[in-house]
């Protein structure tokens, strides 16, 4: 009876910097104007099992600055960690994958961010911090409203 529930594992294996881009495409030209650019900042999160127990979990970060139509520079980073993670009910993996892991990850992407913004000749770009369960939480509703929509278009 001791061993009837195993504990739960949630152990981190490596965190890495999986990819990253930075363009300027109208540099020098663009690095001449005064006026301050117009920043628009995407998040994305994704995980797969890489092995029994075992996964991989990513944090995309986008940035793209612009000058009216220009692009001043686009930076995307994809920061990634492997994580094991066992004995954890079925229906929460989902959330341990998609909100505690990126939670982890987060900080390193937002240090990489900044760093290649600023390697570029520009003022850093800081991320604000994110609260990954809300974000999740605003992802299932959406898709259970699609969901819904879907059943209902298909009567």
């Amino acid at each position: 009876m001791a061993d009837e529930q195993a504990t739960p594992v949630f152990q981190i294996q490596r965190m890495y910097l999986k990819d990253m881009s930075l363009e300027q495409p109208n540099s020098p030209a663009i690095l001449l104007e005064q006026e301050q650019p117009s920043v628009d900042i995407q998040l994305g999160v994704a995980a797969a099992s890489v092995a029994e127990g075992i996964y991989e979990a990513t944090v995309t970060a986008t940035v793209h600055a612009k000058n009216k139509d220009k692009t001043v520079f686009l930076v995307e980073v994809k920061q990634a960690g492997i994580f094991e993670i066992r004995n954890v009910p079925q229906d929460q993996m989902d959330s341990v994958l998609r909100v505690v892991c990126p939670q982890v990850i987060y900080p390193y992407a937002r240090a990489n961010v900044a760093d290649v913004i600023t390697r570029a000749g520009f003022p850093p770009v800081h991320l604000a911090e994110i609260n990954f369960q809300a974000m999740y939480e605003q992802q299932q509703a959406a898709a259970a409203a699609q969901g819904a929509n879907g059943t209902a278009h298909a009567q």
